[in-house]
């Protein structure tokens, strides 16, 4: 079983910061791409930031020179650093984790629960 958990959401206001970090554990043997996906209402899911085991990047053009991703493979975590919010950027945060586990030779997506970032003054 694998567990995503996610941290760091909340209320922010306009040209604010947020820190959100994601911990991945159970039975894991390796993970591939770690990311951050958001959904704001009536909208869908849609990538904001991923990154693989070696450190390569790919960020959405919407938070590009805003959010910084970045991930320690020893803690299986990836924390994505939002400077300079925007009320466009209110949205239910998910992680996800491309996870290949103990015993098995296939790469599931997993998947946090979410966790709301609001900016709004």
């Amino acid at each position: 079983q694998v567990q995503l958990v996610e941290s760091g959401g909340g209320l922010v206001l306009p040209g604010g910061s947020l820190r959100l970090s994601c911990a991945a554990s159970g039975s894991i043997f390796s993970i591939n791409a770690m990311g951050w996906f958001r959904q704001a209402p009536g909208k869908e899911r849609e990538l904001v930031a991923t990154i693989t085991s070696g450190g390569g990047s790919n960020v959405a053009d919407s938070v590009k020179g805003r959010f910084t991703i970045s991930r320690d493979n020893a803690k299986n975590t990836v924390t994505l650093q939002m400077n300079s919010l925007k009320r466009e950027d209110t949205a239910v945060y998910y992680c996800n984790a491309r996870i290949i586990r103990y015993g098995r030779y296939d790469v599931s997506d997993y998947w946090g629960q979410g966790t709301q970032v609001t900016v709004s003054s």
